[in-house]
Order: C-alpha cells, then sequence, then structure tokens
C-alpha cells in the first residue's frame, strides 16, 4: 500500500478562525477527516502532521525517508522563507506536491516566492481546502 505523508505548516491549526475571507471557513479537523476518507477509498495510507516549528516540519521529513511514498505540505509562511525545509525536501528525494489555500500568487509580494516550488513535483494554490483533496488525488495518480 502507499503511503503520503500531509504536513501542514504554522498557523493551520488556527483554519476555521484565521481570516476565513483568505483561508475559508473549514477548520483542519474537517480537512484532515475528509483527507483521511479520500485516501481511504483511493486505498492508500495517510499519515496527517501539523507544526507551528520549522525543526520540526524539517525532522517530520526526515523521519519519513523509510516511509513514504510522496508528500504533501503546505508549509504555510515556511514557503516564502525556509531554505531548511526546502533542502530536508531535497534531501529526502520523496516525490512532494506544495499546496496553497490561496492564490499566493495574488497575494503580498513577499508571498509571491516560494522556495519550495523548485523541489516540488508540482504545486496546488488558490482553491481553498480543495487544494489538499486535488494534491491527495495528483499524489495517488504519480504514485501508479
Amino acid at each position: 500500500m502507499k503511503k503520503i505523508l500531509v504536513i501542514h505548516g504554522p498557523n493551520l491549526n488556527l483554519l476555521g478562525l484565521r481570516e476565513p475571507n483568505v483561508y475559508g471557513n473549514t477548520n483542519l479537523n474537517e480537512i484532515n477527516k475528509n483527507l483521511e476518507k479520500m485516501a481511504k477509498e483511493f486505498g492508500v495510507e495517510i499519515k496527517i502532521v501539523q507544526s507551528n516549528h520549522e525543526g520540526e516540519i524539517v525532522d517530520t521529513i526526515h523521519h519519513t525517508l523509510n516511509w513514504a511514498d510522496c508528500i504533501i505540505i503546505n508549509p504555510g509562511a515556511y514557503t516564502h522563507t525556509s531554505i531548511a525545509i526546502r533542502d530536508a525536501i531535497s534531501s529526502v528525494n520523496i516525490p512532494t506536491i506544495e499546496v496553497h489555500l490561496s492564490n499566493i500568487y495574488k497575494r503580498e509580494d513577499f508571498r509571491q516566492k516560494s522556495f519550495i516550488a523548485p523541489v516540488a513535483v508540482g504545486q496546488i494554490s488558490g482553491f481553498g481546502e480543495h487544494s489538499y483533496y486535488l494534491a491527495l488525488e495528483a499524489a495517488v495518480k504519480l504514485l501508479k
């Protein structure tokens, strides 16, 4: 059975409360439940992690080296600042899909640069919670 790791970065634990006009009204638990349901339907195993701490995200990526076949990551604000997360993804050589709820290219200038995109197989942004669902579908297709 193929295994997919989903990493939610900083402040995503506040979804549903945080700037709903930008990030929507769905909370992280709802997104996770939908991802778990979809994973079951697709016949893949899924592990979901959320962290507000850069080093913990790096450690999670390292620890998945012998487990995951694909990573889905929403690095949150670390998208635009973290060379450490970028290097961790590059180091493990596991296909990675970058996800964003909002369209980062329609936002502030500083949000339009991703350190993750160059080491990801693809990026899905701007579809709200559906960005995650599209990423899971893409990961399953990528692994077939």
